[in-house]
């Protein structure tokens, strides 16, 4: 109540000073009850004048920007100026405080993995994070305010959005048709919608690898069983001579052996993918490794074909002896099995400048159309289906090749054509290849010591 006192003071001041001085001048006038009125009025209005003035400049502050301070008047203007500046600056800090939360958490709705999109009532775009425009093939710029259905209009997705049941998601190729995605819809006050999508692409993949990984499974099993069941009936129900006898149980035990192989092959996949990968302090003698395929692959060949095995320089490979040579020994004995009698095999070690090493596998086969390349570490995959089971493959050599050389960190690189045979190779990188080592010399027994 300061300011109103001293207005009031002020104000009282102004009239008795504006009355005192027009008396003095009236009394010139012979006037002086006259003088002392108009005087009065006019040290009101003084006062009422200063207030207008007053009033002004913060009138005229309050209509611009605000930016610098209010007018540092005293009393009445002084403090109600004062006041309204302390609001505004206020109301500033609570806006700036807000914008950066808002900033915040739009910044971590961006670094969400999945898409997030706001519609308001009408369905049109509010805003929508950076995998959510990926996802539809939206501009987060661009598009905001548009109606959704005009710019995504996938039946599926559509029909979701106009029948309203959003209990479960849906799910509908990208408008790119690249990916898959999974898109949940969420209402939220006064009509509005949070849509959540995902890439559900691999997801998919996988599951389909799962679905045909179990029916191939089932399907090399079945046609084995079959046969075996088969067999066991005609032993069980047919007089059958020593001979016939013989070739069945001949048959019998090339299915067995077609289920085992079958058998181990998926159990060493399952241990590729469920084991650590390699340590890379391990060193296996490369011209060991060859030896053991080498004698393998004369065992399978019996003389049919021509074979060669060659290191260029004696090396060392870093990794897990076993898986090594379950790789080497897969690529040649395909080598071996799909290369006509007479042709020729040949097997090679090299070590490159940069210090990686290789295996080559070279055969004179039966090669491979170009467009089978990109799928032939696929599980279960064939080139010629009826071929594969009549050499007795099971279609997961070359798979479990791959997952060799991939936990090896290495590639495999594979060059076919029909009719002029094919070529594989496996490529180690240069920190799991080094010069074969001398074997340090024994230390000398008791014996010897004594004898010297």
């Amino acid at each position: 109540m300061s300011w109103l006192l001293l207005r009031l003071l002020l104000s009282l001041g102004a009239v008795s000073l504006g009355g005192w001085l027009g008396h003095l001048v009236g009394l010139t006038m012979q006037s002086p009850v006259f003088g002392s009125v108009l005087g009065g009025a006019l040290g009101a209005c003084s006062v009422v004048l200063l207030d207008v003035l007053r009033g002004h400049r913060l009138l005229a502050w309050l209509r611009g920007s605000q930016n610098g301070p209010a007018p540092r008047d005293t009393g009445f203007w002084g403090e109600l100026g004062y006041r309204v500046e302390r609001a505004i600056r206020t109301r500033e800090m609570t806006v700036v405080q807000e914008k950066a939360r808002l900033a915040q958490f739009l910044s971590g709705i961006e670094a969400s993995p999945n898409g997030v999109m706001l519609l308001d009532a009408n369905e049109q775009i509010e805003w929508c994070n950076r995998l959510a425009a990926e996802h539809f093939g939206l501009d987060p710029q661009r598009d905001l305010s548009q109606r959704l259905t005009n710019l995504v209009r996938a039946p599926a997705f559509v029909a979701y959005l106009r029948e309203r049941d959003f209990t479960q998601p849906v799910v509908f190729p990208s408008p790119g048709g690249r990916t898959m995605l999974s898109v949940l819809i969420r209402p939220y006050g006064g009509g509005m919608k949070l849509v959540l999508s995902q890439d559900i692409t691999e997801r998919e993949r996988t599951e389909t690898m799962r679905r045909d990984f179990v029916a191939n499974v089932s399907h090399e099993m079945r046609t084995p069983l079959t046969v075996l069941s088969g067999f066991i009936e005609t032993l069980t129900n047919l007089p059958l001579t020593e001979v016939e006898r013989k070739r069945v149980l001949t048959l019998m035990e090339q299915q067995t052996t077609r289920m085992q192989g079958l058998v181990s092959d998926l159990l060493t996949l399952a241990q590729l993918e469920g084991s650590p990968r390699p340590r890379a302090d391990r060193w296996i003698d490369v011209d060991k490794l060859m030896r053991h395929v080498e004698g393998d692959a004369k065992t399978l060949s019996q003389g049919r074909h021509q074979l060669s095995f060659t290191i260029d320089a004696p090396a060392q490979l870093a990794g897990a002896e076993t898986e090594l040579l379950s790789a080497l020994t897969n690529l040649v004995t395909n080598a071996i099995r799909y290369t006509p009698d007479g042709g020729s095999v040949h097997v090679h070690w090299l070590t490159s400048s940069n210090g990686s090493g290789e295996f080559c596998v070279r055969d004179s086969g039966i090669g491979i159309e170009k467009e089978h390349i990109p799928r032939l570490t696929e599980r279960f995959y064939r080139v010629d289906g009826s071929r594969s089971r009549e050499t007795g493959g099971t279609g997961l050599g070359l798979s479990i090749v791959k997952h060799v050389i991939q936990r090896h960190g290495g590639e495999l690189d594979v060059e076919s054509e029909p009719g002029k045979g094919s070529q594989f190779r496996l490529i180690f990188p240069s920190l799991r290849v080094r010069p074969a080592q001398a074997e340090p010399a024994p230390a000398p027994s008791v014996a010897d010591v004594g004898s010297q």
